[in-house]
């Protein structure tokens, strides 16, 4: 059987007067005067205006056929482009034949519901122009991560999922049952792309990761994606510089790919972060911060009301640099002028926050061993780990980026849920 070409609603736009076009999609909306139906036709490129004329339906009654035109459902027509500047995009459809493939019932999703409504139905959700515009922002900045590390000639490693040892620190982790073992789900998959430099230099991955933080706020899920890289023969300066060049071309290239969509969120202002990013110190942060009246000291970690005071200020990407020991795991490497301190930094977005962490790798057996013990963990539980520093051991950074975190920055939405097309937050398992 020849298969059926029918055009996408992208190209369908691109078409002159009179051509003949062929669609399928689903109804976006519905409007019935006199002999006239209008039907707002969507598929993953856009939506177009079909006009159903009773005298031009060659293959079915027009009475019959219109009973069944409702919100959602699924048709396939045939027909003429037509200019017509009133239209959405300059165009419409006059349909000569149409058939519907899949009926709907009445649609649940309509103004006014709570957000709670619209979280239990996003399965049905994800199918609004705004959910589908932010989600394919999200699908070009990945994109454009993953041209990035493919010029610069990096490895894509897939690491796993269950793990039995922290990362990041024992509180924040999901413990499973594994055929009677204890292991838990990973918070990052930093340690084995550490094993991989050692074959592969540089490496990165995209995938999820997963902290048990009962946080309920706007930059916090349970499960997120982690995009993570890290560079044999790299310092800490390398990787910043490394972060500096991958964030800014990602969002160069959603930007230039998603002109439609940034419109759509009245983000079409919105550009490519400028450059050179900010670089300051965390005491330099501190400073900045208690100048605001917050109560913080050399040793506290900066919180999520804290981190605002510096993103409402920066016109651009900044690094916070050098951490405390006290505030970092046990791996990050101690800065060589001041021993309290680490070769490690967070990355701030404007108006967002933390979007990424990143430093520089403990690569001396001896001092990794030293910090395992000093942070009261036992050292059987990082065996292979600290094999990697008994066999040709080398300097070496890396980071994490919050995938979920990138979006809400670049397209502006108030919650990190809706920077993914399945949230998992401490309240929500479904669907």
């Amino acid at each position: 059987m020849q298969k059926q070409e029918f055009h996408k609603v992208i190209n369908a736009l691109k078409l002159g007067e009179g051509e003949k076009v062929k669609l399928r999609g689903w109804i976006d909306n519905v409007r019935h005067q006199g002999g006239l139906t209008f039907i707002d036709l969507r598929d993953s490129s856009g939506k177009i205006q079909v006009t159903i004329k009773k005298q031009n339906l060659t293959n079915v009654n027009y009475e019959e056929i219109i009973k069944n035109l409702s919100r959602e459902a699924s048709v396939s027509i045939e027909g003429i482009i037509k200019v017509d500047p009133r239209a959405p995009g300059g165009k419409e459809v006059t349909c000569n034949s149409i058939q519907i493939i899949g009926k709907s019932e009445e649609y649940p999703i309509r103004k006014g519901v709570s957000v709670s409504y619209l979280l239990d139905h996003r399965h049905l959700y994800l199918r609004r122009e705004k959910m589908q515009a932010i989600l394919k922002i999200r699908n070009k900045l990945l994109e454009g991560a993953r041209r990035w590390f493919l010029e610069n000639e990096y490895f894509e490693i897939q690491c796993p999922t269950f793990i039995t040892a922290s990362v990041e620190g024992g509180a924040t982790l999901f413990k499973v049952d594994y055929f009677g073992r204890k292991a838990y789900l990973t918070q990052s998959s930093q340690f084995y792309l550490e094993a991989a430099i050692f074959g592969f230099e540089k490496v990165f991955t995209i995938q999820p990761s997963f902290r048990a933080e009962k946080s309920r706020t706007r930059k916090h899920l349970t499960e997120f994606w982690h995009l993570e890289a890290e560079v044999a023969f790299a310092t800490h300066d390398d990787i910043m510089e490394i972060e500096e060049d991958l964030l800014y071309n990602m969002v160069k290239y959603a930007v230039d790919e998603c002109k439609k969509e940034f419109e759509l969120l009245k983000r079409s202002n919105f550009e490519a972060p400028k450059r050179p990013f900010i670089r300051m110190t965390y005491l330099e942060a501190l400073e900045i911060i208690k100048g605001k009246g917050f109560d913080i000291k050399f040793g506290d970690d900066i919180g999520a009301d804290e981190e605002k005071v510096i993103a409402n200020q920066i016109d651009r990407p900044a690094f916070i640099m050098y951490f405390p020991k006290v505030t970092r795991a046990f791996y990050h490497q101690p800065h060589p002028e001041d021993n309290s301190l680490t070769l490690s930094s967070d990355l701030y977005a404007p108006t967002q926050g933390e979007i990424a962490t990143g430093g520089q790798r403990i690569h001396d057996l001896n001092l990794l061993l030293k910090r395992i013990e000093e942070n009261n963990l036992n050292p059987k539980d990082y065996e292979w780990y600290l094999d990697l520093r008994r066999y040709g051991s080398v300097p070496h950074a890396g980071f994490g980026m919050g995938i979920e975190r990138i979006v809400k920055w670049v397209t502006g939405i108030n919650h990190v849920r809706d920077a993914i097309a399945f949230p998992r937050t401490s309240n929500r398992v479904y669907p």
